[in-house]
Formats: structure tokens, C-alpha cells, sequence
């Protein structure tokens, strides 16, 4: 068995034992978009698709890129830009189970920040940061937050970052 369907099989047993567990334990939750009450609930059932697939899709993605990557050590980038996702994903769902806004209201600028620092567009990333707000948000809304935060950190990334690099460079000298 390959490293990519042992780890969504792993992945999609945890999702489902949570998924159970919380329908046996007072309902399996649902979420507003936007927390507003007025628009649509999306339920946590999705995460049993959506986190596999999202799994099976960054693994598949990561491989790819490492098997390129010319540089030594592609591997271990990839597990820390993973756990960077991860890490920041918990962070937000402890800030908002501990009703933390000052650091809730600024989670796009530091995400954007961050973005000037790391590919947050990289699919490890994106894997980390769904499962660390998971078991708080459900998967389906961190995925469409980190999408379009990962669109406009691809920017930040390729674009934005090379010109700071170069005036750092320059300033150096």
C-alpha cells in the first residue's frame, strides 16, 4: 500500500470516528457561512469527503513536487510548511473557542504576512491549516477561507516577495 492511500485511509478513519462520535454525542454540528444566521448552514458530514479528497489531492500534489525538486531536503520543507498550516489552524480555532478577537480580527493580515514568508498556496499548507480548524468549523469553511487566502498569497509569494528580496539584497550591499 502506498504512503498516499495509507495516509487518506488514516485520515478518512479519523474524520469518520469524530463524525460518530459527535452524532452519538448531541448531533454532528453545522456551521452559518460567515457565522450569520441569515445565510446558509453547511453540515460537518462534508468533512467525510471533503477532507479525504483535500488529503488524497495535497499528498498527490507534494509528491509531485518533491519528485522535482532538485534541492535536498524538499521532504522536510514540506513537513514544516505542512505543520506551519496546521499550527496556524489550531491557533485560530483556540482563538475563537476562547472567544480571542484581537487576534481574530487580524487572522487575514498575519496570514498575508506569513504569505511573504512561506508558499501558504502550497498544498501542505492548505492540508494543515483545514485540519487544524476541522473539529471546530467543519472542513468545507477553512477550505474556501485558505483557497482564496492561498490565491492571493500566491501573489504575495511570486510576485511581491521576489521585489522585497531584491530591495534587502540591494540595501545590503
Amino acid at each position: 500500500m502506498s504512503k498516499s492511500v495509507f495516509f487518506t485511509a488514516a485520515i478518512a478513519v479519523i474524520v469518520l470516528t469524530l463524525l460518530g462520535w459527535q452524532h452519538f454525542h448531541g448531533g454532528v454540528p453545522a456551521h452559518h457561512i460567515l457565522a450569520r444566521k441569515d445565510l446558509p448552514v453547511i453540515s460537518n458530514w462534508w468533512g467525510a469527503l471533503l477532507i479525504p479528497l483535500l488529503t488524497w489531492i495535497s499528498l498527490q500534489r507534494v509528491k509531485r513536487r518533491t519528485q522535482i525538486a532538485t534541492t535536498p531536503g524538499s521532504n522536510r520543507k514540506s513537513w514544516l510548511i505542512f505543520f506551519a498550516g496546521l499550527g496556524f489552524g489550531i491557533s485560530i480555532a483556540i482563538a475563537f473557542t476562547n472567544d480571542f478577537q484581537p487576534f481574530l480580527e487580524n487572522v487575514p493580515y498575519i496570514l498575508l504576512l506569513l504569505a511573504l514568508l512561506i508558499p501558504i498556496f502550497y498544498a501542505e499548507f492548505i492540508l494543515g491549516f483545514v485540519l487544524g480548524m476541522s473539529y471546530t468549523f467543519g472542513a468545507v469553511l477553512p477550505t474556501i477561507f485558505v483557497l482564496v487566502m492561498a490565491g492571493a498569497g500566491f501573489i504575495l509569494y511570486r510576485f511581491v516577495r521576489p521585489v522585497f528580496l531584491k530591495l534587502f539584497k540591494k540595501s545590503n550591499k
